[in-house]
């Protein structure tokens, strides 16, 4: 049977992307002190799970309390040049990563030169390598300082966050380097596991707070894409980065179901995107899984429960189902801008799905471009193994493998695979 070519457009960016705390190493920030109180709680409950073989197999593994402490992490702070010199022999031509606040500005008004010099020669590293970066300027971490006057909650949160930008973004070799930005990297679902699900730190539980924080964010959103705007290179696009869970009802025939999916899409897209309105050039779509929704007291979302029993999944337990990228993407042509998507993987340690979890997302998003959805980039999450959230090391996303022993790097045979894309600017199927 004769391949089927799916050409992308011209200038299409592929990459892969990764985030400071996650994978530099030695970050000191409110997530570090986190994770030192909480490490063996989350190891203690981890041993009531059945775990396969294979992932007990790894160090570090989910019954080891070391998994969920970052330490040195990737040591990406000092790899950089050999992790950028392998995403350019796998034809990335573009790479999506954060800054690190807490590196930049330590202490309240205490600006570091030094690490401002640093991220200036990662700009420089990727620019040297014919790799377009893409900047985010906060993702999850804080200074510890910022962390003891309430962080998002605390109204003057903002004013230091874009005090810290605009030190960040006039450093010469960063704002005149950079074309690509996301002030922040998708709050709503920050706001959902630390305010709301109460997983991740600060861990609280509370509406009023989750709203508040909303509220503060979004002013960060507006100020800083202001602020790039007026400083940063000529061509700069500022873009807003959007968590995207694709939801459909468990069944299509239950009111209550259907009810639920549309309330829970306008919560989770639609008001933040119109809160934004025009203070983001792109949306930086970032999709991973899909949400089957049964009416159900005392669910996940208060009335609902998730039900994938049925079907393939990662190695985190998420539902393989590219479809429903499509069906995002369809329901973001609305707002009418164009659409990067900065992160899209699957944790698999033993590299049998990542292939195919890939192809079958381009696949999709592919059909969405043919439809008139304006999508402009892709960006694998994420280059490397690395720290997951509260997870932990365990999970395996990386395009490359890390042995966090000896840090040695190993490049997966999916990685090759989407070599041959990047390279070709085209999928087989």
């Amino acid at each position: 049977m004769e391949k089927k070519i799916l050409k992308f457009p011209e200038g299409f960016l592929w990459g892969a992307g990764t985030s400071s705390h996650q994978v530099e190493g030695n970050v000191d920030n409110d997530w570090a002190e986190w994770e030192f109180a909480n490490a063996r709680r989350k190891m203690e409950e981890a041993k009531k799970k059945n775990w396969p073989g294979f992932i007990l197999d790894n160090y570090p593994n989910p019954l080891q309390e070391e998994n969920y402490i970052s330490g040195r992490a990737c040591d990406h702070y000092n790899r950089y040049e050999e992790d950028f010199d392998i995403a350019a022999s796998l034809r990335h031509n573009a790479h999506k990563f954060s800054i690190e606040w807490s590196r930049i500005e330590p202490e309240e008004g205490k600006f570091n030169d030094k690490e401002l010099e640093h991220y200036a020669r990662v700009i420089r590293s990727l620019k040297d390598r014919g790799i377009e970066p893409l900047v985010v300027l906060w993702h999850w971490g804080n200074p510890k300082w910022i962390a003891k006057i309430g962080a998002w909650e605390n109204k003057r949160t903002v004013d230091y966050y874009v005090r810290y930008v605009n030190r960040f973004i006039k450093f010469p070799g960063i704002g005149d380097s950079v074309k690509f930005w996301m002030p922040l990297n998708e709050f709503q679902a920050y706001i959902g596991y630390s305010y709301l699900g109460g997983i991740l730190p600060p861990q609280k539980k509370s509406l009023y707070k989750a709203n508040r924080v909303l509220k503060n964010l979004v002013t960060a959103q507006k100020k800083a894409y202001g602020l790039i705007h007026k400083v940063a290179a000529r061509d700069v696009l500022v873009g807003a980065s959007h968590h995207a869970t694709h939801h459909t009802p468990y069944n299509p025939k239950n009111f209550l179901n259907v009810l639920f999916v549309k309330l829970l899409d306008y919560i989770k897209k639609d008001r933040i995107i119109k809160m934004i309105g025009s203070c983001q050039d792109f949306i930086g779509l970032q999709v991973y899984r899909h949400e089957r929704l049964r009416f159900s007291l005392g669910g996940r979302y208060g009335i609902a429960r998730i039900d994938n029993e049925k079907t393939d999944h990662s190695d985190m337990g998420w539902e393989i189902y590219p479809e429903g990228i499509y069906h995002t993407l369809k329901y973001l042509k609305k707002f009418d801008l164009p659409i990067y998507i900065t992160e899209n993987g699957i944790a698999d340690a033993r590299d049998k799905k990542r292939t195919k979890f890939i192809n079958g997302h381009l696949c999709w998003i592919h059909k969405a471009i043919q439809e008139g959805a304006d999508v402009k980039g892709y960006f694998y999450w994420s280059l490397m193994d690395n720290l997951e959230l509260a997870e932990g090391f365990w999970p395996r996303f990386g395009l490359v493998e890390v042995d966090y022993e000896t840090m040695e790097r190993k490049i997966r045979p999916s990685a090759r695979e989407y070599a041959k894309i990047c390279k070709n600017n085209c999928l087989e199927t």
